[in-house]
C-alpha cells in the first residue's frame, strides 16, 4: 500500500477510455485499472474509499474522498461507484421464497419491479435501525427498506416470514 497523500491534487482519477477508471498519484505512479469500493459502506457512508488495482489488490485508502480529492477526481469516483453499487428503495414486496439458503425476491422499488437473490440472510440482511433494513444481493447490489412500518400489511407479513 502506498503512503497517504495529503494534497487534493496528489490523486488524479479519470476515465480513459470512457468505461475505465484510471489513477495517477503525484508524478511517479499510474494505474490503468482502478476499482473504487467503500471499505465500510454501512458504518461510514462516503468515507474510507479503497482504491483497488485490476488484480483486486489495494492501492490506497482515502479517508474522506470529498475533501481529499479534487472535484473532477471525486466526480469520476462517484460515477464509477454508481455503476458498481445499485441501491434501490423497496416500496413493496410482491413475493419472497427461500430455497437451500438462498432467498428469491420480487419487489416494487423506486427503480421499478426487481427480481434479485440473496444468500445467507444472517449476513446479507442488515438492520441499520429497528425499522431500516438493507438487503445485499449476490451481485453486491443493495436494496433498502427505509421504514418497514411504511410497507403494506402483505409486504410486512412476507418480510416477517422470511426473516
Amino acid at each position: 500500500m502506498i503512503q497517504k497523500q495529503t494534497s487534493a491534487d496528489a490523486y488524479h482519477l479519470f476515465h480513459a477510455p470512457k468505461d475505465r477508471l484510471r489513477l495517477t498519484i503525484g508524478e511517479d505512479r499510474s494505474y490503468v485499472t482502478v476499482k473504487p469500493t467503500w471499505a465500510a459502506p454501512l458504518s461510514y457512508p462516503q468515507r474510507y474509499l479503497s482504491l483497488m488495482n485490476g488484480k483486486g489488490e489495494e492501492i490506497t485508502t482515502i479517508v474522506d474522498p470529498e475533501k481529499e480529492l479534487n472535484a473532477a477526481s471525486y466526480a469520476s469516483v462517484k460515477a464509477e461507484i454508481a455503476k458498481r453499487y445499485l441501491t434501490a428503495t423497496i416500496s413493496s414486496i410482491v413475493s419472497a421464497k427461500g430455497e437451500f439458503g438462498a432467498t428469491y425476491w420480487h419487489v416494487e422499488s423506486d427503480r421499478g419491479e426487481r427480481d434479485f437473490v440473496t444468500q445467507s440472510l444472517q449476513e446479507n440482511a442488515q438492520w441499520l435501525s429497528p425499522t431500516h433494513l438493507m438487503l445485499i444481493d449476490v451481485d453486491g447490489n443493495r436494496f433498502e427498506i427505509v421504514d418497514t412500518h411504511s410497507l403494506d400489511q402483505r409486504s410486512r407479513l412476507i418480510l416477517e416470514t422470511i426473516l
